[in-house]
C-alpha cells in the first residue's frame, strides 16, 4: 500500500494520472480477459469464437406479400403479420371482416 502522505505533489498528480488511465482502460482490459478466456474454452472443444459469433446472426427474413387492403386506400396494405393497422380496426370495428379486407 502506497502511503500518500509521503509522496511529493509531483508524485501525487502522476499516481493520479495513472489511476485515472487505468480506470479508463478497465473496462477494455477486461473484455480482452473474457475474450481470451473464452476462446481457450472453445478451442479446447474444437470450435472458433467466430463460429460462436455467426451463430447469433439472424437470417433476413423474406418480405411477405400484402394479404389485406383498405378498400377506401388501396395503397394501405397489410401482411396479416404483426399489430394490425388502424384502418382493419377501423373497418372490423364498422362490421367487415378479413375476408371482406382480403385482396
Amino acid at each position: 500500500m502506497v502511503d500518500l502522505d509521503t509522496l511529493s505533489l509531483s508524485e501525487l498528480k502522476k499516481l493520479q494520472k495513472d489511476v485515472a488511465k487505468a480506470i479508463d482502460t478497465f473496462e477494455e482490459r477486461e473484455l480482452k480477459a473474457a475474450a481470451a478466456e473464452a476462446e481457450a474454452v472453445l478451442r479446447e472443444r474444437g470450435f472458433s469464437l467466430a463460429q460462436v459469433m455467426q451463430m447469433g446472426m439472424t437470417k433476413p427474413r423474406a418480405k411477405v406479400a400484402p394479404k389485406y387492403a383498405n378498400p377506401a386506400d388501396p395503397s394501405q396494405t397489410w401482411t396479416g403479420r404483426g399489430r394490425k393497422p388502424r384502418w382493419v380496426v377501423d373497418a372490423l370495428a364498422a362490421g367487415k371482416t378479413l375476408t371482406d379486407l382480403e385482396i
